[in-house]
């Protein structure tokens, strides 16, 4: 997908969380789409040397914590530090994101948004299916609809992470744009100005095409 940035993403991270709405203010800004990519970073974690965060140290599970608290503060968004429906399963909810990728990008990327406020604002259950259920009419999606025959979603998650592993994303978020990859909510400053120097250089491109 030309100008586009793949959007690696788990839809029970805070870190995602955090970062959703920014990034895509940003592609919007810079005139590039965002493709979702839903992945199964427990896949990538197993293939790329990660720990869930159950098994981390507690020092990383205490810094996790202080860091959240930061970014909570510095980009003044609602965050439950330690929600009661954490960690769960979000492979229904990324098969839902899947399939309304196929049709509309930009109805994939509301859906995933508002799961991701729903775990870490909300405080709601996105593995269960009446909870992602009301989250799609909410939102004005068939949630009945999405949930149908999940199984080819499911496969398409399991080929996309398979590939993520291959062009080097091992955390949550990633973002990858013409071939540089960028990980974690506090890298978009760098994605920012990559795009910009992308816009950029289109434009003179533009111009001497025009003259």
């Amino acid at each position: 997908m030309p100008n586009s940035i793949n959007y690696y993403l788990s839809l029970i991270s805070p870190w995602s969380y955090l970062g959703h709405e920014r990034l895509l203010h940003m592609a919007k800004k810079n005139g590039v789409t965002v493709n979702p990519l839903p992945v199964d970073f427990s896949v990538i974690f197993a293939d790329t040397g990660g720990l869930p965060l159950a098994k981390r140290s507690a020092e990383r599970k205490a810094y996790r914590l202080q860091e959240l608290q930061r970014w909570k503060d510095y980009l003044d968004i609602p965050l439950t530090l330690e929600p009661k429906h954490f960690p769960v399963s979000d492979k229904l909810a990324a098969a839902m994101v899947v399939k309304l990728r196929t049709n509309n990008v930009t109805d994939a990327l509301k859906f995933a948004g508002a799961c991701l406020r729903a775990c870490w604002k909300e405080d709601r259950d996105i593995s269960n299916r009446h909870t992602l259920i009301e989250i799609a009419q909410e939102n004005n999606f068939n949630g009945e609809s999405l949930l149908d025959n999940t199984d080819a979603s499911l496969q398409v998650i399991a080929d996309d992470s398979a590939n993520a592993v291959k062009l080097g994303v091992f955390g949550a978020p990633s973002y990858l744009f013409e071939e540089q990859l960028f990980w974690g909510q506090d890298r978009l400053s760098f994605l920012q100005r990559t795009l910009e120097a992308h816009a950029k250089k289109t434009r003179l491109m533009q111009t001497k095409k025009s003259v």
